[in-house]
């Protein structure tokens, strides 16, 4: 009886961890540097497309290091999906269409991460800009700057691969401040 319960307590403390892990992604994704500077549409589009690569790029993180650290990445996942629920319910999705609707947003999911992945992988700024680019792309809005945001996310990737793994006690994930424009360099320091 003893190691259920104590798989089930490895397992809550996990999904907390995973949540304090993605409240900051999300945190970073809204940074208003991100729409008034770059130009991604501040709509649930655009956020999400930001969400996305933030959670891409703590996945990274926390996969990059072997052991524990996986089941935490997946429950990062995790709580992405269930914040994509619950936002779906609060936009007014019906119950019985929140499925679909979540289905097809995994499967987007996939392929955008993926093809990041890829190009992040082979530190390809230009592939990273084109499908940022993509990805951002809303008739009647001017361009974002995708390549500003493929040299941010490229920094970003760099800086997480020799960051130390989590530590549940801060629960920090060290994200790069964005910068970008005059005086900036996109996230670089």
């Amino acid at each position: 009886m003893a190691r259920p319960l104590a798989e089930w307590r490895e397992r809550r403390r996990r999904r907390r961890f995973a949540w304090r892990l993605y409240r900051q992604a999300v945190a970073q994704a809204r940074r208003p540097e991100f729409y008034a500077v770059c130009g991604v549409p501040d709509s649930v589009e655009g956020r999400f497309e930001l969400v996305t690569l933030h959670v891409l790029l703590l996945w990274r993180w926390l996969r990059r290091r072997a052991g524990e650290e996986e089941p935490l990445a997946q429950a990062v996942v995790d709580a992405f999906f269930t914040d994509i629920d619950r936002n779906l319910r609060e936009m007014g999705v019906g119950d019985l269409s929140v499925g679909k609707h979540v289905k097809r947003i995994a499967g987007s999911f996939l392929a955008r991460t993926r093809d990041l992945a890829e190009a992040l992988d082979r530190a390809d700024a230009d592939a990273v800009a084109a499908i940022l680019a993509r990805n951002l792309e809303e008739p009647g809005r001017p361009p974002a700057d995708a390549a500003a945001l493929a040299r941010y996310a490229l920094a970003q990737d760099a800086a997480l691969r020799g960051a130390a793994p989590p530590d549940p006690a801060e629960a920090r994930v060290p994200f790069l401040p964005p910068r970008f424009g005059a005086g900036g360099d996109d996230a670089r320091h």
